[in-house]
């Protein structure tokens, strides 16, 4: 077993998968129509993976039928140490016998977590960074953030970026680019190309490009009549998600570091899903070793799923008044307990390790395939982090998202769960738990390799474009 690379055999249901006839199966079906009659439309992950879960282990979880399915989505980027880690589950378990909640008074489960993520903060926020707990979700650390910059600067306009996702709160969609969600919004939000290189936005290639996206965003910022004034802050995801697992070339986030600097632009990284070892790093920044001023934490932070969420950032911007910016569950001491023991964990493992050493196992074996699924356009990722995009034709790039959606409900049928997004939801996502063994990766890369070849060999028939 080479370094980095972990046997979690036990955190895991055997066999997995492991399925009993179709699915769904007979309950699920009940459930989900029950869900049906009293669940509002916008529900989402159940239209597409059609399944009422009964319980989660590691990388697997427990249907209500007992079919056993390879977990390759991990809650949207939450569950890194995997469904019910057990020292995770202790940690819980005991502090809810002696405190749950405690708005912002100190306790030992916050000055634990803040010490422990101090150490782990990139460069100088490890000894300036101050820490704020608010709402329990990612897009309450987004308005966290867009609330400390404005605040500390004085300016209202924000600079974010095409194919962002930071959330579904009002400041959260107005600096992320779906319209589909609802964003962006009147706040004074300008949006900038981000390097999808499969995809430039400026019509270049990466060879010869020099970076021009990162070129636009500095002369924006020098040019008094590009339009935008100078702004609050510049809000990037270091390798996106929703839009697609978008990784930019090396060196680009350490040239946005450098360019909002030069323009006395605080630059806040948002580590919502690339944070806690995702990517191969404790942070996704640190692939460029870039600090930024501000970072927005949240998903693996809860450790197993408990809703938690902060920003850290440097002192120099703690303007904030007593009571400036509050949260009725911002003392949520279980979930401040279970990241402290997740973290430990991803410590004491080097789950980052683990997860850079499966993860360029995935990218080798899915660019191997590639050379014999004509849909496959470009495989990306970092860590376990991982995105394959599918495509009509390979030279016109042109987006099939239909392909997409049938891989998903192939994968579903044969026992791993994978997600769908990017611009145009043609893009297939993994984000497994990060405990996931090298033979449980193995096998649900193998299910999704011979999905394609099924979805490929079903659309090609006139009668069979449906998505599955």
């Amino acid at each position: 077993m080479s370094q980095g690379e972990h046997n979690f055999e036990e955190l895991h249901f055997k066999p997995a998968p492991a399925l009993d006839g179709e699915v769904p199966g007979p309950r699920s079906r009940e459930m989900l129509a029950e869900q049906d009659e009293l669940e509002s439309n916008a529900r989402s992950y159940p239209r597409s993976v059609p399944v009422a879960i009964e319980e989660g282990r590691g990388a697997t979880m427990k249907d209500v039928d007992g079919n056993t399915f390879v977990d390759f989505f991990g809650g949207a980027g939450v569950l890194n140490v995997g469904h019910s880690h057990p020292a995770v589950l202790q940690a819980a378990a005991d502090q809810e016998k002696k405190l749950v909640h405690a708005l912002d008074f100190p306790t030992r489960p916050k000055l634990r977590l803040m010490g422990q993520l101090k150490e782990l903060l990139p460069g100088r926020l490890r000894e300036s960074a101050r820490f704020h707990f608010g709402g329990p979700t990612g897009s309450d650390a987004i308005e966290a953030a867009l609330k400390l910059t404005r605040g500390h600067t004085g300016r209202d306009a924000v600079i974010a970026f095409q194919g962002s996702y930071h959330g579904m709160t009002t400041g959260a969609l107005s600096v992320t680019s779906d319209v589909g969600f609802g964003g962006p919004t009147a706040s004074p939000v300008h949006f900038m190309p981000y390097p999808y290189c499969y995809r430039c936005p400026l019509g270049l290639k990466p060879d010869s490009c020099e970076m021009a996206c990162a070129t636009l965003l500095d002369t924006s910022l020098e040019d008094p009549h590009s339009g935008i004034p100078k702004p609050a802050a510049v809000l990037i995801e270091p390798i996106q998600g929703e839009g697609g697992t978008i990784v930019p070339p090396d060196g680009y986030l350490s040239e946005v570091r450098r360019i909002t600097r030069k323009h006395d632009v605080p630059l806040i990284c948002d580590e919502i899903q690339t944070g806690f070892a995702r990517t191969g790093t404790m942070f996704a920044c640190e692939h460029d070793g870039v600090q930024p001023d501000v970072m927005t934490l949240s998903k693996a932070l809860g450790g197993i799923g408990y809703p938690i969420s902060c920003i850290a950032y440097d002192a120099e911007f703690d303007d904030w008044k007593p009571g400036a910016h509050i949260g009725t569950f911002r003392g949520h001491q279980v979930a401040m307990a279970a990241g402290f023991a997740a973290i430990e964990f991803m410590r004491e493992v080097d789950l980052a390790g683990h997860a850079a050493a499966l993860g360029e196992l995935t990218l080798g074996l899915l660019r191997d395939a590639q050379d014999t699924l004509p849909s496959v356009g470009d495989v990306r990722g970092r860590g376990l982090m991982i995105g394959i995009e599918l495509v009509k034709d390979r030279d016109t790039k042109e987006p099939w998202p239909e392909m997409a959606a049938r891989i998903r409900t192939e994968c579903f049928r044969k026992g791993v769960i994978i997600e769908v997004g990017g611009h145009f939801g043609n893009v297939a996502r993994f984000l497994p738990p990060l405990v996931i063994t090298r033979e449980l990766l193995l096998t649900g890369i193998e299910i999704f390799v011979e999905s394609v070849r099924e979805a490929e060999q079903a659309l090609a028939r006139p009668s069979a474009l449906i998505a599955g």
